[in-house]
C-alpha cells in the first residue's frame, strides 16, 4: 500500500508541475480549463494518468488522493510527441531560437577558451576562465577540490540535479594564440578545438540561453553545470570520479548527460573499459664498443613491443579490443647502452575479461623478451617494472534507461539520426556506479581530435544545442524530489 501512496503522490506532483508551466506560459489561473493546443493530456509523462476534462476538478487536497484506487492509467502518448508539443511552446521556441540567432557570440566563446591552454594536470587557468564566463552570465559558480567548475543557473544546494558536463582538459595545448585561428570558410583550427572546445562552448550558450528567458528559470534550476578536468589520457577520470564519489554536489545528481566532441550522430551508452600501462626495463649500461654485450634494454623492450604486436586482436566482432603503445624513451646518446628505456601502453576492451586476459598477454611478452636478452648477453643483466598507471571501469546503461528515450524522443522530433556505441569518456565513472549517464556530442563537425591538425566547423551546431537543451527539458521535468 505505501508504494502505491508513493506512486499516486508522485504522479500529483509532476501533474502540478505542468499546471505550474502551463499556467505561466498562458498567463492562467493552476485551476482554469487548459488552452488548446496545450492540452493537459498532451502532457502526459510516461507511466502517469492522462485525465479527460471532467477529471479536471479543483484538487484542494491532491495528496489525499493516494488512497483511490480507482485511479486507471491508459496508454502513455509517445515521448517523441510531447517532445515536439513542449519544444512548440513559448518560451522554450524561442530559446532554441536563440541558438541561431547568437551563432557569432557562441564561435568567438569557443574561440576564446581554445586559446587558454589546458593540458591534463595544468587545467587551472582554463578553469577560472570557465567560472569567469559563467559568473559573467549570472550563475552561481565555484571550482570545487578536485579541479572542476560547478555552476548553477540559480542559488541550489540542495537538489537533485541533472548535470550537464564537458571535460576542460586536452591532449595538446597550444602555445600561443596564433596557433587557434579561424580560416574564412568559418572552419576553427587548433589544438582541442574539437575535442573538448565543442563541449565547453556549449556549457555557455546553453547557460545563457537559460538567464536569457527568465520564464525558464524555475524548469531549470535543478540543472548543474560540470566542466571536470582530467578525462583525458594519464588523467584517469580524476574529475568525474572526484565529482560522483567524493563531492557533495556530485552525490546529488541523478543523471549525466555529457558533451564531449561536436559530432550528433552517437550515443555513448556503453562504457569502454581500459587500463593503461607504465613498461620500464633497466640495465647497467655501459659504452657502444667498449662494453659491447652488455644486456641493452633498448633491445629487450623492443623485443618486448614486437613480440606483443604479433598477437593480432580482432578489431571487429565481439568482444573488440585494442592496444596502442603510444610512448617509447630511453637512452642519453648513441654511442651509449641506455640504462633505461620505457613505453606506455593502452589497452581496451568491451570485455573485462578480455581486458585481464590482455594485460597477462603483456606481463608474459615481456618477461620472455628479458629472458631472450639476458640469454645472449655476455655481462650485464636487464629486469622489467611493469606499473598500472590507469584504469577505467566499464558499465552499461540498459535500453530501457528513461534518460536514452529523452534523447530518442528528441532525436525523432528533431530528424537527428544517431546510434548507440560504446567508448571510454567520462560516463565510465557514473556508469560504473549505476548511475544514468551518456555521452552525446554538442553539434557542429570536427576531426583530427589528439592531433596538430585538430579541427572544428559549426555548421549545424545549432541542432546539436537544441537537442540537448531539450533533453534537459524532459529529464529535469521527471526529476525525482
Amino acid at each position: 500500500m505505501r508504494n502505491k501512496h508513493q506512486f499516486a503522490r508522485k504522479t500529483w506532483v509532476r501533474f502540478a508541475k505542468f499546471e505550474k508551466m502551463r499556467c505561466r506560459i498562458h498567463k492562467t489561473h493552476p485551476l482554469a480549463p487548459p488552452a488548446r493546443p496545450f492540452s493537459v493530456s498532451s502532457l502526459t509523462t510516461p507511466g502517469h494518468q492522462r485525465f479527460s476534462r471532467a477529471q479536471q476538478k479543483p484538487l484542494l487536497n491532491w495528496h489525499l488522493a493516494a488512497s483511490i484506487k480507482s485511479v486507471a492509467l491508459p496508454a502513455d502518448p509517445p515521448l517523441s510527441k510531447i517532445a515536439a508539443e513542449l519544444a512548440g511552446t513559448p518560451p522554450l521556441r524561442d530559446a532554441l531560437q536563440w541558438f541561431v540567432r547568437q551563432k557569432q557570440w557562441i564561435n568567438e566563446q569557443h574561440l576564446q577558451l581554445c586559446r587558454v591552454p589546458a593540458s591534463t594536470f595544468f587545467e587551472q587557468r582554463r578553469a577560472e576562465w570557465m567560472l569567469a564566463q559563467f559568473r559573467a552570465l549570472g550563475c552561481v559558480a565555484r571550482i570545487d577540490r578536485g579541479g572542476n567548475v560547478i555552476a548553477h543557473p540559480q542559488e541550489n544546494r540542495t537538489g537533485p540535479y541533472i548535470a550537464l558536463t564537458a571535460h576542460l582538459d586536452t591532449v595538446l595545448a597550444p602555445r600561443k594564440d596564433e596557433e587557434v585561428y579561424t580560416t574564412p570558410d568559418g572552419r576553427l583550427h587548433g589544438p582541442g578545438t574539437a575535442d573538448n572546445g565543442a563541449g565547453l562552448a556549449a556549457l555557455l550558450a546553453i547557460a545563457r540561453v537559460i538567464t536569457s528567458f527568465p520564464d525558464l528559470s524555475d524548469d531549470f534550476r535543478n540543472l548543474v553545470f560540470v566542466a571536470n578536468v582530467g578525462e583525458e589520457g594519464e588523467g584517469n577520470l580524476s574529475g568525474m570520479r572526484y565529482l560522483c564519489r567524493q563531492s557533495s554536489t556530485g552525490g546529488r545528481i541523478q543523471s549525466f548527460l555529457i558533451l564531449d566532441g561536436p559530432n550528433v550522430d552517437h550515443v555513448t551508452s556503453q562504457a569502454l573499459a581500459s587500463r593503461r600501462f607504465d613498461v620500464t626495463i633497466s640495465g647497467p649500461g655501459g659504452h657502444s664498443w667498449s662494453d659491447y654485450g652488455f644486456a641493452n634494454p633498448i633491445h629487450a623492450l623492443a623485443r618486448a613491443i614486437v613480440s606483443f604486436s604479433e598477437q593480432r586482436l580482432p578489431s571487429t566482432g565481439s568482444p573488440r579490443s585494442s592496444y596502442n603503445f603510444g610512448i617509447i624513451e630511453g637512452g642519453s646518446s648513441i654511442n651509449s647502452i641506455p640504462t633505461l628505456a620505457r613505453t606506455k601502453v593502452d589497452i581496451r576492451s568491451e570485455s573485462p575479461l578480455k581486458l585481464d586476459e590482455i594485460a597477462a598477454l603483456l606481463t608474459s611478452t615481456v618477461e620472455q623478451a628479458l629472458e631472450a636478452e639476458n640469454e645472449r648477453a655476455t655481462g650485464g643483466k636487464v629486469t622489467a617494472k611493469i606499473k598500472e598507471i590507469g584504469s577505467r571501469p566499464g558499465g552499461r546503461l540498459p535500453d530501457d534507461a528513461h534518460i536514452l528515450q529523452a534523447v530518442r524522443a528528441v532525436d525523432s522530433h528533431l530528424g537527428i539520426r544517431s546510434h548507440l556505441d560504446c567508448a571510454s569518456t567520462d560516463a565510465n565513472v557514473p556508469l560504473s556506479m549505476g548511475l544514468p549517464a551518456i555521452s552525446i556530442g554538442a553539434g557542429g563537425h570536427g576531426g583530427g581530435a589528439h592531433t596538430p591538425q585538430e579541427w572544428f566547423h559549426p555548421d549545424g551546431r545549432e541542432l546539436g544545442l537544441k537537442r540537448v537543451l531539450l533533453v534537459l527539458f524532459l529529464l529535469l521535468r521527471d526529476l525525482d524530489g
